[in-house]
């Protein structure tokens, strides 16, 4: 059973113990890094985003331009940077482009 409380605490403590004691870490930090896809790369990556997918530290990003995979793989180190610093942590240690 749950504990209670009967101090008052703020609603953002409560979200991070409910989140680490049953182990949502994960599920968070994807959503997180597709979110920061989303904000980073603006609309016109985005259009050609089909898939994003957060394996372990790999992220996983699916485009249908060829032209736009290419122009972006020379900048993998800068997004990967981009996209931890929007998440204020490491998470991203690796980019593919499908």
């Amino acid at each position: 059973m749950a504990k209670r409380f009967n101090e008052e605490s703020p609603i953002g403590d409560i979200l991070k113990q409910f989140i680490q004691e049953n182990r949502l870490q994960v599920g968070m930090d994807k959503i997180d890094v597709r979110d920061a896809w989303r904000n980073l790369m603006g609309n016109a990556v985005n259009n050609y985003t089909t898939e994003i997918m957060l394996k372990g530290n790999t992220l996983y990003v699916a485009l249908s331009s060829a032209v736009l995979r290419e122009e972006l793989s020379y900048g993998k180190q800068k997004i990967i940077k981009m996209i931890n610093e929007e998440l204020r942590k490491e998470i991203v240690t690796e980019l593919v482009f499908r």
